[in-house]
């Protein structure tokens, strides 16, 4: 039987080793097949590839790919030719190949032995492979990642804009764009610019019901990621980090406590990207910790965790890099550390953009706030925020805040009193003054807004300090106070706080949940794929797989996938027949790699094996004298404190942190320079007098609490670090 004559499920079973379609896979190819424009939009995991792949491999001619990702585009080559015995069934062409590598491309082309081709923008835009391939039969065309088409898409790419006029030159044939997120702007601009007015747009549920999502405070957060690695040891993580120099500092401590890790970020140069993203595809590194404005662009289907040191800028940022997760359909854990301030440090980042910008980050700023305080489903919340409803009774525990429940009680009163707090203040109140003066804690700025005469004075002693911080955050996030970063985190009462001043309403909130209550091994909770495993058979198989991928150039999943292991090592096929029945192998794959794992699986039939746990012992990393050797002699040669920040790839707050724990050292550093730019004479003098006079205890919190109506943080922490310096040392 001819490959034309078989059913589309069989044709995928052929050719990948799958049984069924997933979601709108099969409609979506057979409009293709049909000749008809497509637009998917489908999560990340959800099988966009495919609706590409197999109809470029049943049809006449070559199917053009465009992707922005070099990286995913070498990735998606890889595993099409592990599914093939034709090397040049897939190809990538680029300006990274060489004269001759450009060649076979080309000759492969001709010879018809090429089914995808794919290819950056720019590479299709250049007038010669405009040229080239004007002579090819070209079955389709495939824009992936389509909404970097749309100046209204959260990553614009001004090469893809012209797209429809290579496509046009080439020759028009039909088009599938694809993308994971598309508002309905987007969208109606992704088919304008393409010129796929009447294409068949196809929709799916950005809902992934294998993903666990938690968000844990962040309290030793270096310690609680090593303790949770250590305990899942083996397995693949990315973890996200704001800043480069976090990611070198964790990733350094991952390695000295034996976990395989390693650092990937924009200031890396491309040689040492290229071979740290090689190492984690190949699985010669576990973990890879990255930077998330630089992303990652991997599209490695095992990945088991993915681990946010900071909380993202936008959900939709959040959604994208958790949806690297467990894309095969099997494990995958979404663990997010937050923390108050760093949401008020991305929030002090914003202040210096144009008031446009300003709005809209602020904006996704708070939904990132509302979703990592909510107590309702986790995913009903992510859902809801691409327009999705969600029925939470389906969650099955699988976000933290339905596996361990929050407190929670009703927040009428206590935001009455917050919300008359802030009226009497005339607006002028940041948190702190506005739980100072319902705790009665007379500072010297209460004492100048006569906090004493105020109705709410001590009216809310009976409860903590932290119980009010609750409060007034489950406030913002509820959209009934807010807090204006222009004026430094001043409170005001929102139209809706105003409302509810009028007409007050029940309001449940969460009460202030310590996580550090909840077990944070997550080893035996999460759903494992597999069933009665044989632990001892998988590692055979996976170290076959490993030999075998590094022999032939390929990642190891381009051989066998997770899901592929597990599955052999639950029903043990001892014969290349029995192995082509295993989900994810087929007939191209079973005869390739299948010799020595049939011969491994048989041989071992009757073995068991014993796994011995570790004990977890977090090591420290050495401070590094290197940098301190470096601000050092920077603020000797009067360097300005942003351009030393820079050179290094700190952010001001974490400068100042090396900075201070270079003078708590015992090493004095000059910093008047600088100071005295930023600062008059008279106001460094009086923080200054501050911490030799009236300080009780010297503390940064004791300043802001004295002088934070009239100086930001930054300024009063570069006093103190003066102080500190001159005096202490």
């Amino acid at each position: 039987m001819s490959k034309t004559q078989l059913s589309l499920t069989e044709t995928l079973k052929h050719f990948f080793g799958f049984e069924n379609f997933k979601g709108d896979q099969e409609n979506i190819i057979k409009n293709l097949l049909a000749g008809e424009d497509s637009f998917v939009i489908m999560p990340t995991g959800g099988g966009k590839s495919m609706c590409y792949q197999l109809p470029a491999l049943m049809q006449e001619g070559v199917a053009i790919v465009i992707s922005p990702l070099i990286a995913l585009m070498k990735n998606q080559v890889d595993a099409l030719r592990g599914f093939s015995t034709e090397h040049g069934i897939a190809h990538v062409l680029n300006s990274s190949l060489t004269k001759r590598e450009t060649l076979q491309v080309k000759e492969d082309l001709r010879n018809g032995v090429t089914k995808l081709l794919y290819v950056a923008p720019e590479s299709l835009n250049k007038a010669d492979n405009i040229e080239f391939l004007r002579e090819m039969n070209i079955s389709f065309f495939a824009i992936d990642e389509a909404h970097c088409i749309s100046e209204w898409g959260h990553d614009f790419r001004p090469e893809y804009r012209n797209l429809r006029s290579a496509i046009d030159k080439i020759g028009r044939k039909p088009i599938i764009g694809l993308t994971a997120t598309a508002t309905p702007k987007v969208q109606y601009d992704i088919l304008k610019t393409l010129g796929m007015d009447s294409a068949r747009v196809f929709k799916s549920s950005f809902n992934r019901p294998n993903l666990y999502y938690e968000i844990r405070p962040k309290i030793k957060v270096e310690r609680e990621i090593i303790k949770l690695l250590l305990g899942q040891k083996g397995k693949s993580a990315i973890i996200y980090c704001l800043s480069r120099a976090k990611v070198e500092e964790l990733a350094q401590s991952l390695q000295v406590n034996g976990i395989k890790a390693l650092p990937y970020h924009a200031g890396l140069d491309a040689n040492t990207r290229i071979k740290h993203q090689d190492a984690f595809l190949m699985e010669d590194t576990d973990v890879i910790v990255a930077t998330i404005a630089f992303g990652m662009g991997i599209d490695k289907p095992d990945v088991r965790f993915v681990i946010h040191h900071d909380m993202p800028k936008s959900l939709e940022s959040y959604y994208q890099e958790t949806g690297r997760v467990g894309r095969d359909g099997g494990e995958g854990n979404c663990i997010a550390f937050y923390s108050v301030k760093d949401i008020e440090k991305l929030e002090k980042f914003l202040v210096k953009k144009p008031v446009a910008e300003q709005e809209i980050g602020l904006q996704l700023l708070q939904e990132s706030l509302g979703f990592a305080e909510t107590s309702m489903c986790r995913r009903k919340y992510l859902l809801h925020y691409f327009g999705e409803e969600y029925d939470e009774s389906q969650c099955n525990g699988m976000c933290d805040n339905h596996r361990y429940p929050k407190t929670k009680f009703d927040a009428k009163e206590d935001l009455i009193l917050v919300l008359q707090t802030i009226k009497e203040s005339t607006q002028r109140f940041k948190s702190k003054q506005v739980i100072n003066t319902l705790l009665g804690n007379l500072t010297s700025v209460l004492k100048t807004y006569s906090a004493k005469s105020m109705s709410t004075w001590l009216k809310g002693a009976d409860k903590s300090e932290a119980h009010w911080d609750n409060v007034i955050r489950q406030g913002v996030v509820n959209g009934i106070i807010e807090r204006e970063i222009e004026t430094y985190g001043l409170l005001k009462i929102s139209k809706s706080g105003a409302e509810f001043l009028e007409n007050p309403y029940s309001i449940i909130i969460p009460e202030n949940t310590d996580y550090n209550t909840i077990d944070t091994d997550t080893s035996d909770d999460n759903k494992q794929t597999g069933g009665t495993l044989d632990k001892e058979l998988y590692n055979t198989l996976k170290e076959i797989t490993r030999r075998v991928a590094k022999a032939k150039g390929v990642p190891p999943y381009a051989v066998f996938q997770e899901t592929s292991l597990n599955e052999m090592s639950t029903y043990y096929p001892c014969s290349i027949d029995e192995l082509k029945n295993i989900s994810g192998v087929g007939e191209g794959k079973a005869k390739k790699f299948g010799k020595d794992i049939v011969a491994a699986i048989s041989k071992h039939v009757e073995e068991k094996n014993i796994v011995r746990p570790m004990d977890l012992v977090v090591k420290t990393v050495a401070n590094k004298s290197a940098l301190k050797v470096y601000i050092i002699t920077s603020t000797d040669k009067k360097l300005q404190l942003e351009d030393i920040a820079k050179a290094k790839g700190l952010t001001m707050e974490e400068l100042l942190k090396e900075m201070e724990m270079i003078v708590y050292s015992g090493t004095r550093i000059n910093i008047d320079y600088y100071l005295d730019s930023i600062l008059d004479e008279d106001s460094i003098e009086e923080v200054f007098d501050f911490f030799m006079d009236d300080a009780e205890e010297g503390t940064l919190e004791e300043a802001i609490k004295e002088f934070g109506q009239d100086y930001s943080e930054e300024e009063i922490r570069l006093v103190r670090l003066k102080f500190m310096s001159e005096v202490a040392n």
